[in-house]
C-alpha cells in the first residue's frame, strides 16, 4: 500500500534540496531518518519532518509496520518564486529570486503483507457486488420512467 505526502512551498531552493533528498532515496525508512538525523543542512529538517509525517500515516490510517517500509519514490518540483529587488547605485535595481520547493514522498512496503491482498479482493469484490446492485436498480427506475 503506498502513502504519498506533500510538502509544499518550502523556503529553500529546489536545487539545495535536491542535494538531501538524493541521500535518502531508494532507503527503508530507518535508515532514511538515520542519515536525515545527522545531515547539515538547511532542507534536512523539513524533510525528516515529511518522512515521520508519511510513517505516521502509514502506521495509524493503514496499520502497516514501521520497519516494513521503504521510499519507494521521492523527488523535488519548484514552487512558485519570492521576486525581490535589491538597491544598487544610481537608481538601479538587480532582481532577487527567492526560490520555493514543492517535495513528494511516497512510502511503500517492502514485503506487501498478505492481510492487506485479502483485504483488497474483499473489498473488490464488495465494490463489484455493490456496483451491479446500483446498476439493476437504475435499469428498474428507466423502465418505470419509459412505461409512463
Amino acid at each position: 500500500m503506498e502513502v504519498k505526502v506533500y510538502l509544499r512551498n518550502l523556503r529553500t531552493a529546489p536545487r539545495k534540496s535536491k542535494e538531501v533528498i538524493d541521500l535518502i532515496r531508494n532507503k527503508n525508512v530507518v535508515e532514511a531518518r538515520a542519515l536525515l538525523e545527522f545531515t547539515v543542512k538547511r532542507s534536512a529538517d523539513p524533510v525528516l519532518r515529511l518522512l515521520n509525517s508519511a510513517v505516521a500515516s502509514a502506521v495509524n490510517d493503514f496499520h502497516l509496520e514501521e520497519s516494513n517500509l521503504k521510499i519507494a519514490r521521492l523527488w523535488v518540483d519548484e514552487g512558485p518564486k519570492l521576486k525581490r529587488s535589491f538597491p544598487m547605485s544610481r537608481g538601479r535595481a538587480y532582481p532577487i529570486m527567492k526560490r520555493t520547493s514543492h517535495i513528494t514522498l511516497v512510502i511503500d512496503e517492502i514485503k506487501p503483507t498478505k492481510e492487506v491482498k485479502e483485504a483488497k479482493t474483499t473489498e473488490n469484490k464488495e465494490v463489484a457486488e455493490v456496483k451491479k446492485e446500483v446498476k439493476r436498480e437504475v435499469k428498474k427506475v428507466v423502465k418505470k420512467k419509459t412505461t409512463k
